[in-house]
């Protein structure tokens, strides 16, 4: 659905003296396919020979099961994409793989890094050709570099992550080694589990569960893991050198609600945030129901605090998928009109509450809108349970450009008469450190406020 902010990306990665981990490793990009959609991939290690395989689609289109035996592996990296930086091309599909003068190196990233048209021109400069467009590539020959004069590929992660600003989740793979770090402020999620001598990390718990692993923890930010032949060490350079903000929508949004991300439950924050709204803005209403997917915990709340019966208002193609994954406009546009139908015995002749995760442009808002009334809602009042877009991310969510944000330079009441609802009300950005009550860590809320926690360029 157009109107949707596009994600991040999600990264898997897996050690297994037992083998077969290509196949465990498409069981967690399964699990992390709502991350990505445009591409996926995953790299193998085989008695030190790194192999992968990689293409544009989902999951289950780019693997067999002919493929997954094929590859087998002791230790692999995966990964779904969804371009932020870099095109949607086959090109930056990951993982990425490298051979180097000091033997292969496949990496996997989420997130993304403010500095990279300098990382790129310092790169140039020393006469790298790059192969893609995606600053994950910078990571890899700065790792490259300095694994020439480093002791050990941990050693050339540490230094590396000394030229990043911004946000990476990074799994690395060696012929010896699995490594897992995360960036000094912590923007993306990156968590470790085990199941026997298995040791996996993944952007979200979900995968461990789909594995049967136990969550062992999340990395703290700065930290870099190392797995080798079943040993776990780290590096702790980085380690509380920056004050920790993880994006807030990753518990508004991004993770699936069965993932806890950094101790905080994200289905208990959306919960929170519809309860939070029926507080702060509530309405005269006969039913509440929610846009799915996000929209529905957000919804919960919203009944459970107002008094007013939820309803499923919404029923929706399951086969299509998260479609507003869709690289250009037109395509968004015509999943918009597949992807949901309205339950008519729920709205008609009702005063409805319609909670939605957030509003961004508003021209899908405005369809929906349109739609509850054409199925006989005699009132829709809009509730978004995250607060205004107003700025760009620089961290690896797809925010639009200011001039195509709804909340740009609009009151609430403007905003309200475009998208055709009886009332309009956002969760107010005050909220926010209310929703994650549980959580270790401070957040990032730079698209709401244009507070960044690092130095980015210009927002105009």
């Amino acid at each position: 659905m157009e109107h949707r902010i596009g994600e991040e990306c999600g990264v898997f990665a897996i050690y297994d003296p037992a083998g077969d981990c290509a196949r465990s490793a498409y069981y967690g990009l399964y699990a992390l396919q709502h991350r990505g959609q445009e591409s996926c991939g995953i790299a193998v290690n085989n008695n030190r020979d790194i192999t992968y395989h990689k293409d544009m689609g989902l999951v289950n289109e780019v693997f067999d099961n002919e493929t997954i035996e094929s590859l087998g592996g002791t230790m692999a990296i995966g990964h779904v994409r969804y371009s932020t930086t870099g095109g949607s091309l086959r090109a930056n599909a990951q993982p990425l793989v490298l051979r180097y003068i000091k033997g292969n190196l496949a990496i996997a990233h989420n997130g993304n890094l403010v500095n990279k048209p300098e990382l790129e021109e310092k790169l140039s400069r020393n006469g790298a050709i790059f192969q893609t467009t995606s600053d994950t590539e910078m990571i890899a020959y700065t790792i490259a570099r300095h694994r020439l004069d480093a002791g050990s590929v941990e050693r050339a992660v540490e230094k590396t992550i000394a030229e990043l600003s911004g946000a990476f989740s990074l799994v690395i793979m060696s012929p010896q080694k699995l490594i897992a770090c995360r960036d000094p402020w912590g923007f993306r999620p990156l968590c470790m589990g085990r199941k026997g001598d298995a040791i996996m990390f993944a952007s979200e718990t979900c995968a461990l569960d789909t594995l049967g692993a136990e969550h062992v923890r999340d990395l703290k930010p700065g930290e870099i893991v190392i797995v080798k032949n079943g040993e776990i060490s780290t590096i702790d350079t980085y380690v509380n050198t920056k004050p920790h903000k993880q994006c807030i929508f990753e518990y508004l949004y991004f993770a699936r609600p069965d993932s806890i991300i950094d101790g905080q439950s994200t289905n208990d924050s959306r919960e929170l945030a519809g309860r939070f709204l029926a507080k702060d803005f509530p309405a005269d209403a006969d039913v509440v129901i929610g846009v799915p997917d996000s929209g529905l915990c957000a919804a919960m709340g919203f009944a459970k605090e107002s008094g007013i019966p939820y309803g499923i208002g919404f029923v929706k193609n399951k086969y299509i998928g998260r479609s507003f994954i869709q690289p250009t406009q037109e395509m968004r546009e015509d999943a918009v009109r597949i992807k949901l139908n309205v339950l008519k015995s729920t709205v008609e002749n009702k005063r409805v509450v319609m909670v939605d995760d957030s509003i961004v442009r508003g021209t899908t808002s405005k369809r929906i809108v349109a739609l509850l009334r054409r199925f006989g809602a005699k009132e829709v009042h809009v509730r978004s349970s995250a607060p205004p877009f107003m700025y760009p991310c620089f961290f690896g969510t797809d925010v639009p450009s200011r001039d195509q944000l709804i909340a740009t330079n609009r009151t609430i009441d403007q905003m309200c008469e475009m998208i055709g609802a009886d009332s309009l009300a956002f969760l107010p950005v005050s909220r926010l450190k209310e929703i994650i009550p549980d959580a270790e860590c401070g957040y990032c809320d730079g698209c709401f406020t244009g507070n960044y926690p690092v130095e980015v360029p210009s927002v105009e």
